[in-house]
Parts: C-alpha cells; sequence; structure tokens
C-alpha cells in the first residue's frame, strides 16, 4: 500500500475468498476505497498470485477487498482455487 508518501507492507490470513475478491484480518490499517496490492498465496499454486484491489470493507481489524486486476491466468487460478476449496467444506 502507499500510505504518507511511501511504500509499506503489512501481513495478513485471509478469512475468504471468491472470483472477485477476498476477506482478510490484517496487522495494518487501511481505509474503505483504498487500493492496494496484494500477494495471496493459494492452495495448488507455486507462487503468490499478486493483484491490484480496492478495499469495499473494513471492521476493525477485517477487510474486504474486490480484485481490480486479474489476468485470465489469475482469474482461472482463483477460480480452481475456489472449486478446489469448495469440495473441501
Amino acid at each position: 500500500m502507499f500510505q504518507n508518501g511511501e511504500f509499506q507492507s503489512c501481513w495478513g490470513r485471509s478469512t475468504e475468498i471468491g472470483q472477485d475478491g477476498i476477506g482478510a484480518t490484517l496487522t495494518g490499517s487501511l481505509s474503505t476505497g483504498e487500493i492496494v496490492t496484494l500477494e495471496i498465496p493459494l492452495p495448488l499454486t507455486p507462487y503468490p498470485i499478486k493483484v491490484r484491489a480496492i478495499v469495499r470493507f473494513c471492521q476493525g481489524l477485517r477487510y474486504g477487498f474486490e480484485f481490480l486486476t486479474m489476468n485470465d491466468s489469475q482469474r482461472d487460478t482463483v477460480r480452481r482455487v475456489c472449486d478446489y476449496l469448495a469440495t473441501k467444506m
């Protein structure tokens, strides 16, 4: 994220994921409407995907993000992961 004139990062743990976004609990502080870059390690993939997202929801340390920039490969990966996780529930 870019705050106060510099790039900053924080750590988080996802609580849910869908094809259009992700929910997470973070160690940092964000504002609704803020645009960030997320690096998301996913099952079934050797490397994290890196996407731009907008903060759509904030309640304490819990945040909801809507994906903004995903290429076809990333979109397919998230779809496959969602399908995989749905079978594990």
